[in-house]
């Protein structure tokens, strides 16, 4: 599945987490957006990289792990 790299959400992003695999933001934290829509949607997210959206390239294969908060290139 795709997953939704952003330097933030909002509101107006939903109808992309009910088709993503998971979540990566810049920013964030605990009670952002992006933390409360994916666990309503069931995906994993990993908010607060800082810089995500510049060290991954579209298309590239990574994985998410929410319960340890990381991101990692295969």
């Amino acid at each position: 599945g795709e997953v939704l790299v952003a330097p933030t959400t909002a509101p107006a992003l939903n109808s992309l987490f009910a088709r993503a695999a998971a979540v990566v933001t810049d920013g964030g934290n605990l009670f952002s957006h992006a933390s409360i829509a994916s666990r309503e949607y069931g995906i994993p997210a990993v908010v607060g990289c800082g810089d995500a959206t510049r060290r991954l390239a579209d298309g590239q294969l990574v994985t998410v792990d929410g319960s340890r908060g990381t991101v990692t290139v295969p």
